[in-house]
């Protein structure tokens, strides 16, 4: 009995220290592939392949991975002019499992993944005629219920509060709780709030409201702050929500300068990033927005990178900042520093308790420029930052690379390792446990290339 009991401790200490053993796992990134999934032609409508970033077009379902993408229509006229694209990565490559041979669009369609195996991707079809360069539209999603990719997916109409006047300019995010089998839709109306409707994993739509846009009492003219490209997370009906501000110019000297320089009457301002939660979103309740972070003063820019929440319940935020418009320097700001840089912040409750700059870039000392850069959560609640940078390095040479870099417990960064990709990537979605995906040690990225051309790519890491 003895020597029982003793072999039972050993393992059970043995199954203990496993996540320890693998929290210390140094990262070691091996590139497993990289792949072109496919071209697209410019539809010079004001979106693109990537205008969706703070959703994902790539999503892994029950072990099987899938990619959404953007056709342009050959011969039809902006804005609706775009059609979506189902991939899918098999032993033979990317394959294409479905067109939409019937809807017009304008924006990227966002994947998600259930449990249950259940692949969903958002539509936002245009009601106007081929004519109509603009008008409504009426949101969709469309779900398949794996293994059968190739049967016709079931089309859903997301339950709104009322009759909301949507068009082709959606800004829309799709998040979902993988493991519960629940996702939540927004789309913004305007300029002064965005609808959402929160389904089930039994297909039902328990609730849905309006999320109202902080506002500007100290503009020019005081009005709603509207919010774009955000990052949303839900996790048992908890919504986190961290996006950018999006108006036309609000100070009217620099909104007078801009327009000497463009000729055109509107320039949008992307320097606040806002913040709010739902701790139970059928409530329909949202917190005070939180203003994490500002480049106002400056006429700066803020572009959101992402968002993650912790077991712990703390949201980790990232983003990246520019301090002054270069346009606008010499007349507005002379003297004043440029710099550019990555950012990073922990915020509980609704308080930022913790801040870091992780890149910087400053005027006349470090010449390392961020421009893209994503969260990615491994086993272990293991957190690590992929991000794109360019710029010049201590030896004075050109780059242009991937880096990952792990945050660790207690506001610590670790080393900081490259990633040998044979072409780095500029932009790009991941398979982000924020649409449904699992928390993996391989990090999986759709995205364009650096110098490539008009290509969507695809690139797989393993980390350690």
């Amino acid at each position: 009995m003895p020597s029982r009991f003793a072999g039972l401790c050993t393992a059970l200490v043995t199954l203990l220290s496993i996540p320890a053993a693998l929290a210390q796992t140094p990262l070691a990134p091996v590139v497993e592939a990289e792949e072109t999934v496919y071209q697209f032609e410019p539809a010079n409508n004001g979106a693109g392949p990537m205008w969706c970033s703070g959703s994902t077009c790539l999503v892994r379902v029950a072990d099987r991975l899938f990619a959404s993408g953007l056709e342009t229509i050959p011969g039809a006229a902006p804005l609706n002019n775009c059609r979506w694209l189902l991939f899918e990565r098999t032993a033979d490559g990317w394959q294409l499992r479905h067109r939409d041979e019937s809807g017009r669009t304008r924006e990227p369609c966002p994947l998600v993944g259930l449990t249950g195996a259940q692949l969903v991707l958002s539509a936002n079809p245009t009601l106007t005629g081929p004519t109509d360069a603009a008008g409504p539209a009426q949101p969709q999603l469309l779900r398949w219920q794996l293994p059968d990719i190739a049967a016709a997916p079931e089309t859903m109409l997301p339950q709104w509060q009322g009759t909301p006047p949507f068009t082709e300019h959606s800004y829309r995010t799709l998040a979902a709780d993988g493991p519960r089998g629940e996702l939540i839709l927004l789309q913004n109306v305007g300029y002064t709030h965005a609808e959402w409707a929160l389904r089930d994993a039994d297909g039902h739509w328990p609730a849905q409201g309006q999320l109202k846009w902080p506002w500007g009492a100290e503009y020019d003219q005081p009005q709603p702050i509207r919010i774009c490209y955000p990052n949303v997370m839900l996790r048992d009906r908890a919504v986190h929500f961290c996006g950018v501000s999006d108006i036309v110019e609000p100070y009217q000297q620099w909104r007078d300068y801009k327009k000497e320089l463009t000729g055109n009457n509107w320039d949008y301002d992307f320097r606040r990033l806002f913040y709010t939660w739902s701790d139970d979103i059928t409530t329909g309740k949202f917190a005070p927005w939180v203003e994490i972070a500002s480049r106002d003063k400056t006429c700066g820019w803020i572009g959101p990178a992402d968002l993650w929440l912790a077991d712990d319940g703390r949201v980790h935020i990232l983003w990246t900042e520019r301090a002054i418009d270069p346009r606008l320097r010499d007349k507005f700001f002379p003297g004043v520093p440029q710099s550019q840089s990555l950012n990073y912040a922990i915020v509980a409750q609704g308080e930022v308790v913790h801040r870091q700059t992780l890149v910087e870039a400053l005027e006349g000392g470090a010449n390392e420029v961020v421009s893209a850069a994503r969260f990615h959560v491994a086993p272990a609640g293991r957190l690590f930052v992929f991000y794109y940078v360019t710029g010049i390095d201590a030896e004075g040479h050109a780059l242009a690379q991937n880096r990952l870099v792990e945050l660790l417990p207690g506001g610590t960064v670790g080393p900081t390792v490259d990633v040998p990709l044979a072409t780095a990537m500029s932009s790009f979605f991941t398979a982000t446990v924020r649409g449904g995906s699992p928390a993996s040690k391989v990090l999986e990225l759709l995205g364009t290339r650096a110098g490539a051309g008009n290509a969507i790519h695809y690139a797989r890491i393993r980390l350690w």
